[in-house]
């Protein structure tokens, strides 16, 4: 029988962006209607929406969700790693992000170049995260460029993740894009 290896080591998520950690939380995640499973490509143009999330747990519980790019701007030289592409605080149990603070607003996928992972990751708060005050466009890009999902987690007193996902995206030839 074979041995089951973990996608996420597979994908290089534990390591590049998380410490090894097992995932304690059911976590549903869809664009449109295509279920994510760890490293599964997903079309761009089909992820220019944030995903719909489900977050199991009680309601009185509270959650933080990261989405990251740790490939930013190519994979074989990712200077920019992690680019943040979204980021939600205080997801109450049971809801979803849109029930959360959201810090940074959503930002789609888009690779320039080569096979980039796109990375969400759950984490369960001890407590109440104080979510930074709006800056407005200009602060939302500066939290951006070289984020760490670690250096945060450890800021905010998040421990391990409880829940994570990637999937693979890659730039779509122009004429092969999805009409809206």
């Amino acid at each position: 029988m074979a041995a089951h290896v973990d996608p996420l080591v597979v994908g290089r998520v534990i390591g590049d962006v998380v410490d090894m950690f097992v995932p304690t939380m059911p976590v549903t995640v869809r664009f449109g209607t295509k279920d994510l499973t760890n490293g599964c490509e997903i079309k761009p143009s089909i992820a220019d929406a944030a995903p719909s999330i489900q977050i199991t747990g009680r309601a009185g519980d509270l959650f933080t969700l990261v989405m990251t790019d740790p490939d930013a701007p190519s994979p074989s030289e990712p200077t920019m790693k992690e680019w943040l592409h979204w980021l939600v605080v205080n997801i109450p149990g049971g809801s979803d992000p849109s029930q959360g603070e959201e810090v940074v607003p959503y930002m789609g996928p888009k690779p320039p170049l080569g096979i980039h992972r796109y990375v969400l990751v759950l984490f369960q708060q001890k407590a109440r995260v104080l979510a930074p005050a709006p800056g407005g466009d200009t602060a939302a890009s500066a939290m951006r460029a070289r984020f760490s999902t670690r250096a945060f987690a450890e800021r905010h007193d998040l421990g391990l993740p409880v829940a994570a996902m990637y999937f693979n995206a890659q730039k779509e030839p122009a004429n092969r894009r999805r009409r809206h």
